[in-house]
């Protein structure tokens, strides 16, 4: 799976374009508004668009204080521009409303996702300090540092690959107010090296007292996830379990039906997966109160005689 499409919707309201020129269109009710502008100078690296800075600095002038929501789409070109954290911190000011952002909004043509300059995201919850909702897509250069943020209740990150180092600072982070997290842990052909080991104390439910949703999508290990999860004391606590968009094959979905009871779920989605039908269909039989998506079944690829799995997004 590649990035085809942007968001059309965002914590819960529909996306709205801000436009190149002109003013912005009249809404019916609150929304999400997308800010992108991907002009491209290939003479310019490693520094932000300047067109972005322009138009987005005459978007915060012209809308800042009503602004609740935000979507950020491509700035300039994403593989030689640096994300615009530096100056979406220095806007904080002038965006006193605004409770959820997406950071990273692009399509695999605009920037493939292991090409994105991101840097270190963390930042945005320091500067924003009543944000809510926290959503960043990105591959190189993606950082994240240990934070305390009482009021952010989703954090979502968006990976080809994450590192164990971004995911030991989001575990050691401070975050009482977490409600849903999920991480995309990739594959270690894009630096996704995060082991079992590093996710010990998310698994061991220490820290997001109030965690009720868990996604653990887009993992290569998702097998060895899964049976993690089998026995973890967090998934006591959860409403919402999401394994989907990795290689979980057949062992996995076995061993984590063997483990804990998991009939207190709302849902269990594992939808883009490797399951055999019969494991498919045994899951959903075995969880007949849950909302379980088994949807998107894969086939492994072959080759002299080995077979290969692989994860929807790595590049």
């Amino acid at each position: 799976m590649a990035f085809t499409s942007h968001a059309r919707s965002f914590a819960g309201r529909p996306v709205v374009e801000v436009p190149v020129d002109g003013p912005l269109p009249a809404v019916d009710g609150p929304v999400s508004w997308r800010f992108a502008r991907s002009d491209w100078d290939g003479t310019v690296k490693d520094e932000l668009s300047k067109e972005f800075q322009t138009a987005f600095d005459r978007f915060v002038a012209q809308a800042g204080p009503s602004v609740e929501s935000l979507v950020i789409g491509a700035w300039g070109y994403a593989a030689f521009n640096l994300a615009p954290i530096a100056q979406l911190c220095a806007a904080a000011p002038r965006l006193p409303a605004l409770r959820a952002l997406f950071l990273g909004d692009m399509t695999s043509e605009e920037c493939e996702v292991s090409w994105m300059k991101v840097g270190d995201v963390s930042q945005l919850l320091a500067a924003y300090p009543a944000l809510e909702v926290l959503r960043v897509r990105g591959g190189e250069d993606f950082d994240f540092s240990p934070v305390r943020h009482p009021r952010l209740r989703e954090l979502a990150v968006e990976s080809g690959g994450l590192s164990r180092e971004f995911v030991g600072a989001v575990l050691g982070s401070d975050l009482p107010a977490l409600t849903d997290l999920e991480l995309w842990l990739g594959t270690p052909d894009y630096g996704g090296d995060a082991t079992i080991g590093d996710l010990a104390p998310l698994l061991a439910g220490e820290g997001f007292p109030r965690l009720r949703r868990l996604g653990l999508r887009n993992a290569e290990i998702a097998d060895e996830v899964a049976e993690a999860l089998a026995a973890a004391p967090v998934v006591r606590r959860l409403e919402r379990l999401d394994l989907s968009l990795g290689t979980l094959g057949d062992d996995g979905a076995a061993a984590l039906l063997a483990g804990q009871p998991l009939t207190h779920l709302a849902e269990l989605d594992l939808h883009r997966h490797y399951l055999s039908e019969p494991v498919a269909a045994s899951v959903v039989a075995a969880l007949p109160g849950v909302r379980v998506d088994v949807s998107a079944r894969q086939e492994p690829d072959v080759y002299d005689g080995e077979s290969y799995r692989y994860t929807a997004v790595s590049e």
